[in-house]
């Protein structure tokens, strides 16, 4: 049985938007360096809903071998997420020589939030504290993109990053829809859901900008 239907079934739903939207960028052509990075960050959603989905699912009981091997692959899902948007927010609004060194350094960070996650806790705290800030410089940048192009598939993406930053502070605040059956998880995920479909409808006119630097 089911321990919390409604976060684990809006969870899978966040999975297969997420999970659609980077099989897409493949589908239509190899894309650009910046277009691989957002792939990454769509997959890596994808991969922490899922994961998360079967936790809250089946796995609540941390003693349980199931959260024990599922939720810190959960939180190394979100330091991907993570990595990419430093990368995508890098190439975006940084030269080549500081974006290879955001890129390092995310990549470093990266490694040390993973070592904690595997070898210290896996508690939330730490992707909370891995993911906004990279989510906050990705918001930046796409700002920046619109202020240059005032395109609006531009602004389609910084709104769909801003309803994802929106949709954890609903996480964070407890804000729910019901108590009981819609609780501030299942929002939060359907929240995401939206702000990753307008994030996509962005990406290519995101790819131009990103070649013009």
């Amino acid at each position: 049985m089911i321990t919390e239907p409604d976060v684990t079934l809006t969870d899978w739903a966040l999975a297969i938007v997420a999970g659609a939207c980077a099989w897409r960028l493949h589908r239509h052509g190899p894309p650009s360096v910046l277009g691989r990075w957002l792939a990454l960050f769509f997959a890596a959603t994808a991969g922490a809903a899922l994961l998360g989905g079967f936790v809250h699912g089946f796995f609540l009981d941390p003693g349980t071998w199931g959260a024990r091997l599922l939720w810190p692959a959960t939180l190394l899902a979100v330091g991907l997420t993570a990595l990419a948007a430093w990368a995508a927010g890098a190439l975006l609004l940084l030269r080549p020589p500081w974006t290879r060194a955001v890129i390092v350094a995310a990549a470093v960070a990266f490694g040390a939030y993973g070592a904690l996650v595997v070898f210290v806790a896996p508690v939330f705290t730490l992707a909370v504290a891995q993911y906004v800030p990279a989510a906050l410089f990705l918001l930046v940048a796409l700002a920046r993109a619109w202020a240059r192009t005032r395109n609006r598939r531009v602004l389609e993406a910084l709104a769909g990053l801003a309803a994802l930053l929106a949709g954890s502070v609903v996480q964070w605040r407890g804000i729910a829809l019901h108590p009981v059956y819609f609780t501030h998880n299942a929002l939060y995920h359907v929240i995401a859901g939206v702000g990753l479909v307008l994030l996509f409808r962005g990406v290519r006119q995101l790819e131009a900008v990103a070649s013009r630097r």
